[in-house]
């Protein structure tokens, strides 16, 4: 009777843990969309500092790939917390995915890009869809099926693009997609003059590098919810004063950068993340997330409407 008792008594206990708590002794564990890149400096940081201990953390950072599906991996259990864009956010919910929260977003303005050459003198998004000329992009991305829309009909050729400046380096009529603070780096490096537009100033941007979890984590534990936001920021705050530890630490993770383009492209995000008009780093607003959202089902990327009236923990 005494076993059946203790098992009876230990059963009742895990059913009270929260979602997904880690066990005792076991991290938290936060998943990358990508490899260890100054996109990722703040969570870095954050852990340099002791800010996930100091608010009674222990967190363990998983590099990502290209296609890791972070928001897949949070619903099914495998992490504690996912990096995400926003715009995956509103594409699973629309999927029946209501189950996750956005809690701080790393990019205020969304660092994806089309890059030139220089040479071909363009003013603008509009002047490169309206002009001769080939485009790489991926055609499936939601930020490439709203210029589609926007600036049809185009006159530019479209491709894929495969990764890498390659095909970019070897035609001046090539364009290409780009994070700014990527790919225009490494063409400048090969001494190619560039110049870089940023789609959020043809109006769609989504938060980038969005710290995501389970709203049933958010519901049961909202103190350790809380205490992993505060510790990013610190972190984050950390790493714009001074990119330099978590650069390294991060360059020991990832060979396929050196250290001067980390230190590059920490330099080149920082406007990006800190904003004029920023008063807390992460801040997210209701309003951009409906603007998302129904500029989603605008270019039809979701078939019904989308309320994401609950997405966001302000925090």
């Amino acid at each position: 009777m005494r076993r059946l008792f203790v098992f009876l008594f230990a059963a009742l206990l895990s059913c009270q843990l929260p979602a997904q708590s880690a066990a005792v002794g076991k991290p938290l564990v936060l998943a990358l969309n990508w490899k260890a890149e100054p996109q990722f400096g703040g969570f870095y940081a954050a852990e340099i500092g002791g800010y996930y201990a100091d608010n009674g953390l222990d967190v363990h950072i998983q590099e990502g790939g290209s296609g890791t599906p972070t928001i897949q991996m949070l619903l099914a259990g495998r992490v504690d917390y996912a990096i995400v864009s926003a715009d995956e956010v509103v594409i699973a919910r629309a999927r029946g995915a209501a189950d996750i929260v956005a809690l701080f977003a790393t990019y205020q303005i969304n660092p994806q890009g089309v890059m030139t050459h220089a040479e071909r003198g363009f003013g603008s998004i509009a002047e490169v869809m309206q002009s001769e000329g080939v485009l790489l992009w991926q055609a499936g991305l939601p930020y490439a099926q709203y210029l589609r829309k926007k600036y049809a009909p185009m006159t530019v050729v479209t491709a894929p693009y495969l990764g890498g400046i390659g095909n970019f380096q070897n035609d001046p009529m090539v364009s290409q997609q780009c994070f700014v603070t990527s790919e225009p780096l490494t063409a400048a490096a090969a001494g190619i003059k560039v110049k870089t537009f940023l789609v959020a100033d043809s109006g769609y941007n989504p938060y980038t590098a969005v710290l995501v979890t389970r709203r049933q984590r958010w519901e049961e534990s909202p103190a350790e919810v809380k205490a992993m936001v505060a510790a990013v920021r610190s972190g984050w705050n950390d790493y714009l004063l001074d990119p330099g530890e978590a650069n390294a630490t991060m360059l020991a993770l990832n060979r396929a950068m050196s250290a001067e383009t980390f230190a590059q492209s920490a330099r080149a995000q920082r406007p990006l993340i800190k904003t004029e008009s920023t008063e807390r780093l992460g801040e997210m607003t209701q309003d951009r997330w409906q603007t998302l959202a129904d500029q989603l089902h605008e270019i039809q990327v979701v078939r019904e409407p989308v309320a994401v009236s609950d997405v966001l923990v302000d925090l």
